[in-house]
């Protein structure tokens, strides 16, 4: 072959490797296009519906958030049915009610011996969307096993109750990426097992908890050499930040800093926060800067998760979810957090964002936790999929047109360790908050709110509207008669 042949055949070949990378990067591109789309849960712990500047509500500062919202449906009424970390977590991930799924109380060493942990063999919407053909990760907090002896050997094992585990493999319900722990509190230096790490192999890092899991966030969506997930398959990712949840202090000062030309009357200005000068009312004034300040870097994480979804062109087919698993009091109402009735425990923010599927808007559907999972399934194309022994309710069509069903009513409860035929039932709506609490051997005691007359819950009024009562009783029975609760039993 002569000179001009050979550059004329190299000429031909570089031109059906042009011509082939570009027919592969189009596919690729189409294939992108017609997929079903990704899905991607931000949740924080405790951080509560009310604190997000864009509401007007309280002085925090979250301009990432201020911005997700204008391009985002945002359901200020949506609320953590039974608001603390274990319960919520199982009915995200199992679409059941507690009795139904055993997770009636926080997953640690006292409710170990009545099984309260995550089912097996339960069909969680992870499992659905991986027999679907997506990939999965988890990142950061779990809370969904029972310690079990040895305990691992973690600070928070070492009291009088054990609260850490590692999740095996086969308890994972899908997520091919794990990079998680049960429950650590150590925001400065959290630990973390790895996909492939074996029960004693857990690693601290030197590093602010929703930091560094944003970090990782951004290296599961950038996927550098297709390392952490298949490029051309649909992925769904959970990031489970712990703050703000306590210890307060645990945050950057930087973040703190923002709040310090925030005056009192901004700062105290509820006026269900007690007297200064009583234990609950101290507990807020001491931490509320640090609160807020930790929900100013959830909010600056989540704004960097954000920009890796846009840099990599992911934005316009990823359902994005904000929401947490319960709100906190802080010392309102004489409450030191969750695990009760009132606003600021169960009020949660929920935003979702599609472009160009979702509207941007405000809408006051009574949103509740076991409707998280059938919606996200339907939204995904996975309708089909809902296994049929959900508790949850899918409100995909309402937040597709604006249009579908309405719930009359959320349902709230708690209960003891090993007793859910006792504790606490409720029913809330825009208007009421309405509570019976069953004590073994004592009367009923009955709380009663007017959430529009008395937005912050200052007066129970359920010995001066007898009547009133009586009503709610009998909507309240009806709504726990649908969950076979052994509570009305008792």
């Amino acid at each position: 072959m002569n000179r001009r042949d050979f550059l004329k055949a190299m000429g031909v070949s570089a031109l059906a490797i042009s011509q082939g990378s570009y027919a592969s990067a189009s596919a690729r591109t189409a294939s992108r296009k017609t997929q079903k789309p990704n899905l991607l849960i931000v949740f924080p712990d405790q951080m509560r519906g009310q604190a997000m500047g864009f509401l007007n509500e309280e002085p925090v500062i979250t301009p990432n958030l201020d911005r997700f919202a204008a391009e985002s449906l945002v359901l200020p009424q949506t609320i953590s049915n039974y608001p603390v970390c274990s319960p919520f977590r199982a009915m995200l991930m199992s679409g059941k009610y507690p009795i139904a799924n055993r997770v009636t109380s926080n997953c640690n060493s006292k409710s170990a011996p009545y099984n309260c942990q995550l089912q097996e063999t339960d069909r969680c919407w992870s499992d659905v969307l991986k027999a679907q053909g997506y990939d999965l990760g988890y990142i950061g907090k779990w809370h969904l096993d029972s310690p079990h002896k040895p305990y691992v050997d973690t600070s928070n094992n070492k009291g009088a109750v054990a609260w850490n585990e590692w999740c095996p493999p086969n308890r994972r319900h899908g997520f091919d990426y794990w990079y998680a722990y049960g429950t650590y509190d150590k925001h400065t230096r959290p630990l973390y097992w790895d996909t492939e790490s074996g029960r004693d192999d857990f690693q601290y890092v030197d590093q602010w908890g929703p930091e560094h899991e944003a970090d990782k966030a951004i290296q599961y969506i950038s996927n550098k050499g297709g390392r952490f997930r298949n490029p051309d398959k649909p992925f769904a990712m959970v990031v489970s930040m712990n703050p703000p949840h306590q210890p307060y202090k645990l945050v950057p000062q930087k973040y703190v800093d923002q709040y310090e030309s925030k005056s009192s009357a901004e700062l105290f200005g509820r006026p269900n926060i007690p007297p200064a000068d009583t234990k609950m009312g101290k507990l807020y004034r001491d931490n509320i800067r640090y609160y807020y300040g930790m929900i100013t870097g959830v909010d600056e994480q989540f704004g960097r998760i954000l920009q890796a979804l846009k840099q990599h062109r992911l934005e316009d087919n990823t359902i994005v979810v904000f929401t947490s698993d319960h709100g906190n009091c802080l010392g309102i109402h004489h409450e030191v957090s969750k695990n009760n009735h009132y606003e600021e425990s169960m009020r949660v923010p929920f935003i979702i964002r599609w472009p160009g599927k979702i509207k941007a808007r405000r809408d006051d559907l009574l949103f509740s936790s076991l409707d998280i999972y059938p919606t996200l399934l339907e939204l995904t194309g996975n309708k089909k999929h809902i296994p049929q022994d959900i508790d949850g309710a899918s409100h995909a069509k309402r937040f597709m047109t604006g249009t579908g069903q309405t719930p009359g009513w959320q349902w709230y409860m708690w209960c003891p360790y090993g007793n859910p035929e006792l504790g606490r039932r409720g029913i809330r709506n825009k208007q009421y908050t309405f509570v019976i609490t069953k004590a073994k051997e004592k009367p009923d005691v009955y709380h009663l709110y007017d959430n529009v007359n008395d937005p912050y819950q200052l007066k129970n009024i359920a010995e001066a509207q007898p009547e009133l009562v009586q009503q709610l009783t009998g909507r309240l029975k009806a709504v726990f008669k649908k969950y076979r609760d052994p509570w009305l039993n008792s």
